[in-house]
C-alpha cells in the first residue's frame, strides 16, 4: 500500500480538497487497496471539523465525495506512515521538514511541484482569498500529475 498525505495550515480548505480529489482518482482508476490518502494541518485550530463550506461546495459542484473527511493535525508518526507527504505551500513544507528531520525514503514536496508550467509555487489559501474555484483547478491538475507519477514510480 502506498500512502499519500496532503498538508495545509488548518486542514479545512486545501488539503481536504486534495484528499477528496485524490480519493476520487484512486476510485476512478480502481486503485483502492493500492493507494491510500489522508490529509492533515500543521495547526490545531480546526481539529475534528469538516472541510470549509467553500471546499464542500466546490467538491459537490464537481461530484467529488468528501464524506468522512475531518481536520486533524500532522504528527511525527505520519512521517513513518506516509511515503508521499505533499505540502500546499512553503510554510507547510518547512513545518513538515522540521517534523521529519532526515527521512530520505520519504518524498516531501509542494503540490505545485507536480505542475512544472505553474507560474506560482504555492497553492493560495482560499480561507483568506475566497477563490475556491482557482484553488480547485490548481489542486485538480497537480493531483492528477502526482497520481500518474506515483502509478509509474510504484509500478501500479
Amino acid at each position: 500500500m502506498v500512502n499519500v498525505l496532503f498538508v495545509c495550515l488548518g486542514n479545512i480548505c486545501r488539503s481536504p480538497m486534495a484528499e477528496a480529489i485524490f480519493r476520487d482518482l484512486i476510485k476512478e482508476n480502481g486503485m483502492e487497496g493500492k493507494i491510500a490518502v489522508d490529509s492533515a494541518g500543521t495547526g490545531d485550530w480546526h481539529i475534528g471539523a469538516p472541510p470549509h463550506e467553500g471546499t464542500q461546495n466546490i467538491l459537490s459542484n464537481n461530484n467529488i465525495d468528501y464524506e468522512n473527511i475531518k481536520a486533524r493535525q500532522i504528527v511525527k508518526e505520519d512521517i513513518d506512515t506516509f511515503e508521499y507527504i505533499i505540502a500546499m505551500d512553503a510554510k507547510n513544507l518547512g513545518e513538515i521538514n522540521r517534523l521529519a528531520g532526515k527521512k530520505p525514503k520519504r518524498l516531501i514536496a509542494r503540490l505545485l511541484d507536480f505542475v512544472p508550467e505553474s507560474k506560482v509555487e504555492d497553492v493560495p489559501d482560499p480561507y483568506f482569498t475566497g477563490n475556491f474555484e482557482e484553488v480547485y483547478e490548481m489542486v485538480s491538475e497537480a493531483c492528477l500529475n502526482l497520481f500518474n507519477m506515483i502509478k509509474e514510480r510504484e509500478e501500479l
